[in-house]
């Protein structure tokens, strides 16, 4: 466990890069002013959201240092050039600074109790997002980490004439108009990363894996904004940093108050104003920082976790994706049940990190309560298991993998929504840097999804079936059933990190994935029910 502890955090502003603490004077909310409040007088200021969200915990994530652990545990000799590529996007500021300095930043920096130790631990803070240059943003030269930042002064943001002797007075930045912090293309500079894989020895095979797309499977969909938007044509800041309240109410207000806690009298309110939520669907990972706030160096209250952590589950129940029961009927002594997936988010569900899944658990009981049938059953350590609670071989570490199927006829079949990475002879693998391919893609994809704008975001392992098409997917289910009332229960359940994937990189034993254990096995481990669906046949 102490492999992952980390010091607190401090307050640092050295001209080119200052931690959100220095942001939080006159961008957090306080009771004596008005400002960064909703059209119900809530809190809703950028500080104070951004703090309990994984953006804010980039750098303290301790499966994101296990992960680095078990990489480098599997190529020693690249160990850094491995942590150089992970620092780049989770401490940009201490990484940025090194570059500027002409000394890339260490892994060291993230312990280090230096100014850029506290940089670096401050994760994607205010001065990253803000402070990046409008160049390449959306061209291949911005992917993977490969956005700009000169340092030199300049925090922009979405409104004319910014009144900027505040900001000056108190940080030395310069408040600059700038539309492209609203466009999707800055976030994707992160979040489109490719990594180059290696082989046993440590040395490039030459292979390249889409590690992350979801900016690239966003262009591919009715969601983008940037060649002939559509109807549905939404950003990712409009999801992810929305400028409505909660109750959908576009918010005006004022973005900031004064360093003594009032309001600004010259500032009046503002639109855009974009509430700094960063949902995702990694609401685990977010119940782990809350609960080790302290050995990670976290500064966030507990309630701000809570909030955020139930805004996630919120997101991934009612705007991820849903289950239908199209059909279920018997066709002699068996039920053939049909379900309809559709995916409600801009981008493939699930999307981002390979170590994500969703999957369809069907149970299906007599009217006596007997089981009939059961596909996608978990076990209390999230393992998938048949209808007699056995683990299936394809969640054991060194396992095989559950190919895509259209047709499910037993109950060690699993409808799974995935990403599988395979090395260069074509085994699975669940580490970055031996991900040569994926041997499976079955993650649904987005609404209006056509020609994909790269092939490297194309479904995998799906070919054959003719359901599987831009917005969801059909499935079938054919069993045995007694004769008398048959119950079905659908549920789409979701786990941000996959155990198959958790079993594979805790069999390194690095310090960091042996203290990340300790953590996962002090958790509730419950997988997140995304949505369900019930039917009865006669």
């Amino acid at each position: 466990m102490d492999a992952l502890a980390l010091p607190p955090a401090s307050e640092v502003n050295d001209g080119r890069f200052a931690t959100a603490s220095v942001c939080a004077r006159c961008h957090a909310s306080s009771d004596a002013a008005t400002a960064m409040r909703d059209e119900t007088g809530a809190a809703i200021a950028f500080s104070d959201l951004w703090r309990s969200t994984m953006m804010a915990s980039s750098a303290r994530d301790p499966f994101f240092r296990a992960v680095v652990s078990a990489e480098v545990a599997a190529s020693p000799s690249n160990e850094g050039a491995i942590q150089n590529k992970c620092l780049r996007c989770h401490a940009p500021m201490a990484h940025v600074s090194g570059e500027l300095d002409g000394a890339p930043a260490a892994w060291s920096v993230l312990t280090a109790t230096t100014p850029d130790g506290s940089l670096a631990r401050d994760g994607v803070s205010c001065a990253v997002c803000h402070q990046i240059e409008p160049d390449d943003l959306g061209e291949v030269a911005s992917f993977s980490g490969g956005f700009h930042i000169a340092a030199e002064g300049r925090m922009y943001g979405p409104h004319s004439a910014p009144f900027s002797m505040p900001m000056v007075n108190n940080t030395g930045f310069s408040p600059v108009a700038a539309d492209h912090v609203t466009e999707s293309a800055l976030c994707a500079s992160c979040h489109t990363l490719e990594t180059s894989a290696f082989d046993e020895d440590g040395q490039p095979n030459g292979f390249v894996l889409a590690e992350q797309m979801p900016y690239l499977e966003w262009r591919s969909s009715a969601f983008q904004t940037e060649s002939s938007p559509g109807p549905d044509a939404a950003s990712c800041q409009d999801c992810h940093v929305p400028t409505v309240s909660d109750a959908g109410v576009p918010i005006l207000s004022a973005i900031a108050r004064n360093p003594m806690g009032g309001d600004f009298g010259p500032v009046g309110p503002r639109q855009p104003f974009g509430r700094h939520l960063f949902i995702g669907g990694n609401a685990f990972m977010l119940t782990l920082l809350r609960d080790w706030a302290e050995l990670l160096g976290v500064d966030a209250p507990a309630a701000a976790f809570d909030r955020t952590i139930a805004l996630t589950r919120q997101q991934l129940a009612e705007r991820s994706a849903t289950v239908q029961v199209v059909s279920a009927v018997r066709d002699g002594d068996a039920i053939e049940l049909v379900v309809q997936l559709t995916n409600l988010a801009g981008h493939k569900f699930p999307t981002g990190h390979p170590a994500r899944r969703a999957w369809l658990r069907v149970a299906a009981t007599s009217g006596g309560g007997a089981m009939v049938f059961r596909s996608g059953g978990v076990d209390d350590d999230g393992h998938l298991v048949d209808a007699a609670g056995g683990i299936l071989p394809s969640e054991l570490s060194g396992g095989s993998y559950q190919p895509h199927r259209d047709l499910l006829t037993a109950d060690d079949q699993v409808y799974l929504l995935e990403a599988t990475m395979g090395d260069e002879q074509g085994a699975p693998t669940y580490l970055l840097l031996r991900g040569s391919q994926y041997l499976k893609d079955s993650r649904l994809l987005p609404r209006g999804w056509q020609s994909p704008v790269s092939a490297a975001i194309a479904p995998v392992g799906t070919e054959g079936d003719a359901t599987f098409v831009g917005g969801g997917d059909q499935v079938r289910y054919r069993f045995p059933a007694p004769v008398g009332a048959v119950s079905i229960e659908v549920t789409l359940l979701y786990q941000s990190l996959s155990r198959r994937y958790l079993d594979e990189i805790f069999a390194w034993g690095t310090p960091e994935t042996k203290g990340f254990r300790l953590m996962w096995q002090a958790a509730d481990r419950t997988p997140e029910r995304i949505a369900e669906a019930t039917v009865t046949v006669n």
